[in-house]
């Protein structure tokens, strides 16, 4: 149970609180929050989603935190008041440059609840058109395209470690493809 609240720290991506808070067994203590707006992510499926191994579009970004890039699911935070699916698509088409004919929930996830209320409403598309990216100024990105099977090696070997995208690559490959 929420008792107080103190500010630390109020940036353009997150907030960082110190909360009074009372833990289940009675005692009280204090919590440091990242607090995040939530973001959207999606996995684009480029091809026929029910080919026998579709191709997927996943973008390879720089990442400071990371010393280095990742292979990534186009994702992005949520804007004030907008809707998970319409950041979703926004951010499909910043990222990629494509636009989607089918846009589907998968499911949400609290990214690392220890410590932020962050989470991630994740989406899958098909019915690509591709059209201009419009990336943000931070954004370094290359979008590839990778079959499904080899994004789901890449994922059991290491080279894909972004949790959202292990997650929603691993939920589409087992749950609406059924690969």
């Amino acid at each position: 149970m929420h008792l107080a609240r103190r500010q630390v720290h109020s940036g353009r991506v997150i907030s960082l609180d110190v909360d009074t808070v009372r833990f289940p067994n009675g005692t009280t203590g204090e919590l440091e929050i990242v607090r995040h707006p939530g973001a959207a992510a999606v996995v684009p499926i480029l091809s026929n989603p029910t080919g026998p191994d579709p191709a997927v579009l996943l973008i390879h970004q720089y990442r400071y935190a990371t010393n280095g890039s990742l292979f990534e699911i186009p994702a992005g935070r949520l804007d004030a008041g907008e809707q998970p699916i319409d950041c979703a698509r926004r951010e499909l088409l910043e990222e990629t440059g494509v636009t989607a004919g089918r846009l589907e929930p998968l499911t949400t996830i609290w990214t690392t609840p220890g410590f932020t209320d962050e989470r991630i409403h994740l989406f899958w598309a098909a019915d690509l058109t591709s059209g201009a990216p419009a990336r943000e100024e931070d954004e370094f990105i290359e979008v590839v395209s990778k079959p499904l099977s080899q994004v789901i090696t890449l994922i059991k070997e290491g080279g894909i470690s972004d949790a959202k995208t292990v997650v929603g690559i691993l939920y589409v490959a087992g749950f609406i493809l059924g690969h």
